[in-house]
């Protein structure tokens, strides 16, 4: 049998033979630099033993003078000998004029990878971390463990190293442009404060001072504290030009985002962030921000792993767009969570009106189908019929109680949002607010059932009673009821489709009511020339407050209804088993479909397996709603989970100390003084 000889590492060859990297020797270096990496890499399943190979290689460094001075002329013989400014300027940093263009280009280039220039920096990046999955290893080994590995290489770039400070100038120069010209992009400039206007514009501003930083930097005989006093100044402008950035966003709140100014925010200060780092390098004081570096090294390892990821892409420039959705539902949601006993009776109350209106929604569905029109116009009519009803449940302050997951959930998240506040979030406050949720999600579910089940009841009696036959009788009767039923039909699985159009919706809501509000429907309909004239002022100023205020919630409840009532059909034309199961219309058709049996033909038991799906049917339009609102709530608020492990802990303590907290409220007890 023939053994394969172990390959040696070549960073333990070079120590054992004493051979020294030459600086001039570009491929050599090349090659011991990829051999080092090898050294820390840890296996696929093994990403948890990163930290402890990390340490050993350190070790081995520390005891070995040579290989610390090998891979110092390793490291300078690539800076020197290659093209940096494609690593500086675009390596990280979104560099196409929309994100469809983006999109596309990271496309293309998953089936048929850009070419490289072997010159290039990113060419020998990508042969050095050339797993696919290298990120997260370099990721988990942290950037104060970075930090001391760049601090014991001990880098420095100064007037020394011409070839890296003329590139870091010209890198500094090339992405100056690019925010001054996205700077004076539409969704900026309208958005800009008037204190940051011309002639005080900050990215026009650093702009000036980048070329007079230039001009100094390039003379041989330039005054190092004159660059330093210029690389000052022009670090506060890019201070002011962040602050800029974030005062744009944080009007989105009122003013609504779009994705064209998400994504110009977004390559703004990808590139600002950068520009620092730059003029760390270029400012000729020969020491770099290696904390800064750490940042950079571990980012553009990263990025070059990811550079053809469209899901990373979308979470990075919809996040702030997702924020604006999820933050409408937010503020939304808490008029869903009830606190105080006279909250909850009100929940009740208001559920109840809201379960009144579906019962003549089911009615008209019902009467509808008798219709017997093509699956389009099926579709079309029992939509309107829907949509109707949502509406008339939103414009009468009713309650739906599967519309409040969807709400409640990003209300849920905002608690977690470390962002508003300098505190950490109190897990125990959490829990408390999840009760509330249970409680309200558990008063609007009561106020449906309690009016749905005998409303229409009474009203199938009523229709039998004027018009001499039962709405639904014999066999159409007992399908309503089967299609209900728990095992004996796909109801479950159906509601699960109705939780996720409930979600769905309420994005819808939260993405109209941000257009709204950033394309100032309001004003413009206000200043309509063809509404003015056609329509008194205090008419047209209630139209534009209405819109202002419903419009959000208006597309949200059409386009549930849209869902609901094209679902069924949808899954007739293409012969899939697809439909929706709502717990108030359910419970109505089960009410309907015991009327139509009558009382002394139906089979208890198998009316209460009926009953019984409807709750499940409740519980996971609950369940899948809230999930999916939740997730999207907290991805685009940048929280992470497994930063509150203990979070369940507390849940469940608090649960076994108070469970009926997540059925009822306490009563509390005033105290006078």
């Amino acid at each position: 049998m023939i053994r394969r000889k172990k390959k040696t590492n070549l960073v333990k060859e070079f120590l054992e033979k004493g051979h020294s990297v030459s600086i001039k020797d570009r491929e050599e270096a090349l090659n011991y630099l990829v051999a080092f990496v090898a050294m820390i890499r840890p296996n696929l399943p093994e990403f948890e033993k990163a930290n402890k190979k990390f340490a050993e290689t350190i070790q081995f460094v520390h005891q070995h003078p040579s290989v610390l001075n090998n891979l110092r002329i390793a490291i300078m013989a690539q800076l020197i000998n290659s093209n940096l400014v494609p690593m500086l300027t675009e390596s990280g940093i979104t560099i196409s004029r929309g994100a469809g263009r983006e999109l596309y280009a990271r496309l293309k280039h998953k089936f048929l990878p850009a070419a490289q220039d072997p010159n290039d920096f990113l060419y020998l990046l990508n042969r050095i971390f050339f797993k696919h999955n290298d990120y997260e290893w370099v990721e988990q080994i942290g950037r104060e463990k970075w930090l001391h590995f760049f601090e014991l290489i001990k880098l420095s770039f100064s007037g020394n190293d011409p070839i890296i400070i003329k590139q870091a100038i010209l890198s500094l120069q090339i992405l100056s442009a690019r925010v001054a010209q996205l700077g004076w992009e539409n969704e900026i400039t309208h958005h800009t404060p008037p204190r940051w206007q011309p002639p005080n514009n900050p990215f026009a501003v650093q702009q000036h001072l980048v070329y007079q930083i230039k001009e100094l930097v390039l003379r041989h005989n330039q005054s190092p504290e004159t660059v330093r006093e210029l690389a000052l100044e022009l670090n506060e402008i890019l201070a002011q030009c962040n602050e800029l950035v974030q005062q744009i966003r944080n009007e989105t709140a009122d003013k609504g985002t779009s994705l064209s100014q998400t994504f110009i925010l977004f390559q703004i200060e990808q590139k600002l962030n950068r520009m620092v780092l730059l003029l760390d390098i270029a400012d000729a004081d020969e020491k770099i921000n290696l904390s800064r570096f750490a940042n950079m090294f571990i980012t553009v390892v990263r990025n070059e792993n990811r550079k053809n990821s469209i899901r990373e892409f979308l979470s990075q420039t919809t996040g702030y767009l997702a924020y604006q959705i999820a933050e409408h539902k937010g503020k939304k949601g808490s008029k869903y969570i009830t606190s105080s006993p006279l909250e909850y009776f009100q929940m009740i109350w208001s559920a109840m009106w809201g379960g009144l209106i579906i019962c003549f929604v089911a009615i008209f569905k019902n009467l509808l189908g008798l219709l017997h029109l093509a699956p389009f116009w099926a579709g079309f009519v029992y939509s309107i019929n829907y949509s109707l009803g949502f509406v008339a449940i939103e414009e009468t302050k009713a309650t739906l109680a599967t519309k409040q997951p969807a709400f409640t959930a990003s209300a849920v998240a905002s608690s977690l949002d470390t962002s508003k506040s300098d505190e950490p979030p109190n897990l125990y406050n959490l829990a408390v607010t999840v009760s509330k949720v249970s409680r309200s999600q558990i008063a609007s579910f009561i106020g449906n059932l309690i009016i749905v089940f005998p409303v229409t009841w009474l009203l199938a009696w009523l229709y039998d009673w004027l018009f001499g036959h039962p709405l639904v009788a014999g066999e159409k009767a007992v399908q309503l009821l089967q299609d209900q039923h728990p095992w004996q039909s796909l109801s479950l699985l159906y509601a699960c489709n109705t939780g996720f159009f409930l979600f769905f919706s309420g994005i819808i809501a939260g993405y109209v009511q941000n257009k709204i509000n950033y394309g100032r429907i309001g004003k413009r309909l206000t200043e309509h020339p063809v509404l003015r004239l056609s329509l008194p002022q205090s008419r047209l100023q209630r139209m534009a407050e209405y819109v202002n205020k419903n419009g959000g919630s208006l597309a949200g409840n059409i386009s549930l209804g849209i869902f609901l009532g094209t679902a069924g059909i949808v899954g007739k034309i293409f012969g899939i088993p697809f439909d929706i199961r709502h717990i108030t219309i359910s419970a109505a058709n089960t009410s309907l479909g015991a009327y139509g049996i009558g009382w002394e033909h139906i089979n208890y038991r198998y009316l209460a397996n009926v009953v019984a799906g409807v709750l499940g049917i409740g519980f996971l339009n609950f369940l899948v709603s809230f999930s999916l609102a939740f997730f999207v709530a907290v991805r685009s608020r940048g929280i992470r989970l497994k930063d509150y492990p203990g979070f369940l802990r507390i849940l469940w303590k608090y649960f076994r100390s108070n469970p009926l907290d997540f059925i009822r409220p306490r009563k509390r007890r005033t105290e006078t003084t």
